[in-house]
Formats: structure tokens, C-alpha cells, sequence
């Protein structure tokens, strides 16, 4: 009797032993520096980290939904940078990143690349000078036609103020313009006539807050800047030291009531939305990824298209038409 005890305790111990090791331990295994993961379906719990850069226009927008998404999942991680759009498209592409902000169309070459690409925003690109111009008063009173701009930064037949203007001023205009491959100068080039990046003459600054800089501490200078770098998001108005110019839509010689939604980030957000601001210089702002996302990337672009969305509006961006936001998620099933 003993005897048999003895066996019956041995064979229990090996079926425990057995069982012991089929018992699943990826739990309790390191993840590596960077990686994307998630847990089992099933569970809310996501960890990991999302990498992220490329545009300066998606950069403020980017931080608030990583703020956000964290809170929601406290163990995921965001790394992200302003760097461009080029530089967010190349690092996308390149593996470096799992999102790369591109504030552009995307290109037929790129897609061919897996550039793989969702709408989820819209903002604008504005031209600024700095506040203490000569003249003005002369351009919040009437604008600047299309063919003026692109006189100044494609064809330089237009060198001072006065011609620029219709007035005597002889001072000469100080061209600002991107250095880096980004959204905004390939924006601002459409606008002026479809031409591109490489097209647009100036002195080469890196980055939208070099721009602003630069024409804040240039009486003389001009520039074009994202709405994000171009107002305060605390006072609504434009940045210290900038004025934004008008755009004669109509090519009258003044600015008239409907072209004059300027004076705060709530006015030129408005006119973006109902497209009295034309488009380009408005567009939408889009997210990269290398292929279908997948894991914690692919939720978070999901909610970044759903509840993401109610933070939009305080953020200085517009909502993109319901269309364009359905067809972002199906993108994301």
C-alpha cells in the first residue's frame, strides 16, 4: 500500500512538471528598444513604443494625440520629431520610424515604395512678413495678387516693397524660403503655379520656426509658414513680431470683407474649413507607414481617426470631410 502511494505521488508530480512547461512565458521576456508589440487579443493593455517624425505642420497635433493616447495606455511609449516631411517619408520608408508626418500629396514613386498613407487632418500655408514692413498697412489693405508671389519667389522680376505694393517704397524684399525637403514649400510652389520646391527662390531656412524667425528679425524679409507656427495657439493671434499677408483672391486690388479672415487662428481656420481659403495653400496632412500598420501603430491611427478627432479643433487644425475619414479607416481594419 505504501508502495503504490509512493507512485501515485511521483506520477503527480510529473504531470505538474509537465504542464509547468507548457505554460506560455513571452509575458516575462525583454522587449527590445523600439519594438512595436501588443498584448493578446482580447486584453486593453498596450505597450511598446511608436516612433515618429517629418512634418513641422503634424508636430504640435502629433504630441497632443501621443499625450492622450498615453493616458489611455500608459505603457505605450512615443518618440516623436520634427524633422520635414522629406525627412518623415524617408525615415518611414527607411524602417527608422513607424510613422513619418507628410504634409504633401504622396507620390506615385513613393506608394511603389510601400508608402502606405492616410489622410488625417488639414491645415494651411500662409505668407507673413514682419510687422514693422514699411508698408504694411498697404498690404492688410489689399492684399497680394497670386502672380505678385510668384513674381518675388519664382521669376524675382518683383524686388522691392513699392513694386510689390503699387507704392514709391524702394526698399528691397528679403526672400525666405525652406532649406529642408518639407510640405510646405512644396505647397506654397503649387500654389504660385504648380511649380515645385527646387523652383522657389530665397534665402534657404531649416525648418517652419527658422522661417518665422527669420522674417521676425527682418524687417524686410518674407516668408511662408504653416497656421501652427504662424499664430499663437495661446492668443489665437499672429505670432509675435509677424503679420500675415492677404491673399487678393479676386484680384481686385483690395482685400474685401470676404477676403479678410486673417486677425485670429479662429477666423483663418474657419475660412480654411469652408474653403474660402483656397486649396493649396490649404491640404490635408497625412500619416506614413512602410505597408499596412499593424499592432499599436495600426490602433493608434484607428483612434486617431475616431476620438482622436474631438482634439482637432483645439489644436488650430480642421477636420477632414466624414468621407475622407471613412475612407482612413478602412485603411485601418
Amino acid at each position: 500500500m505504501k508502495r503504490r502511494s509512493i507512485v501515485i505521488i511521483l506520477i503527480t508530480v510529473l504531470i505538474g512538471a509537465l504542464l509547468s512547461g507548457c505554460v506560455d512565458n513571452t509575458a516575462d521576456q525583454s522587449i527590445p528598444s523600439g519594438a512595436v508589440t501588443s498584448t493578446p487579443a482580447g486584453s486593453q493593455e498596450l505597450k511598446g513604443t511608436i516612433r515618429v517624425s517629418g512634418a513641422f505642420a503634424l508636430y504640435p497635433m502629433m504630441l497632443k494625440w501621443g499625450e492622450e493616447y498615453k493616458k489611455l495606455h500608459p505603457k505605450v511609449e512615443f518618440d516623436i520629431q520634427a524633422g520635414g516631411a522629406g525627412k518623415g517619408m524617408t525615415d518611414a520608408l527607411g524602417g527608422l520610424v513607424d510613422i513619418g508626418m507628410v504634409s504633401r500629396a504622396i507620390t506615385p514613386a513613393e506608394e511603389e515604395k510601400g508608402a502606405y498613407w492616410i489622410s488625417i487632418t488639414k491645415d494651411a500655408v500662409v505668407p507673413t512678413v514682419n510687422k514693422n514692413n514699411p508698408v504694411i498697412a498697404q498690404l492688410k489693405a489689399n492684399g497680394i495678387k497670386r502672380e505678385v508671389f510668384e513674381k518675388i519667389y519664382i521669376n524675382e522680376t518683383i524686388k522691392t516693397w513699392g513694386q510689390a505694393t503699387g507704392t514709391g517704397a524702394a526698399d528691397k524684399i528679403n526672400v525666405y524660403t525652406r532649406s529642408d525637403a518639407a510640405g510646405a514649400p512644396e505647397t506654397w510652389a503649387l500654389y504660385l503655379g504648380k511649380y515645385k520646391q527646387e523652383n522657389l527662390k530665397g534665402v534657404g531656412v531649416n525648418g517652419d520656426p527658422g522661417v518665422a524667425q527669420a522674417v521676425r528679425e527682418d524687417k524686410l524679409g518674407i516668408g511662408y509658414n504653416n497656421i501652427g507656427f504662424a499664430y499663437d495657439a495661446n492668443t489665437k493671434k499672429p505670432v509675435e513680431g509677424l503679420e500675415i499677408i492677404p491673399l487678393d483672391l479676386n484680384g481686385n486690388g483690395k482685400i474685401d470683407p470676404e477676403e479678410n479672415f486673417y486677425g485670429t487662428l479662429d477666423e483663418i481656420v474657419e475660412a480654411i474649413g469652408t474653403g474660402k481659403y483656397p486649396s493649396p495653400p490649404a491640404r490635408d496632412l497625412n500619416l506614413v507607414t512602410r505597408g499596412k500598420p499593424a499592432g499599436i501603430v495600426n490602433d493608434f491611427i484607428k483612434w486617431a481617426l475616431t476620438d482622436g478627432q474631438k482634439y482637432i479643433p483645439e489644436q488650430g487644425f480642421i477636420v477632414l470631410p466624414d468621407s475622407i475619414i471613412a475612407d482612413g479607416l478602412k485603411k485601418v481594419q
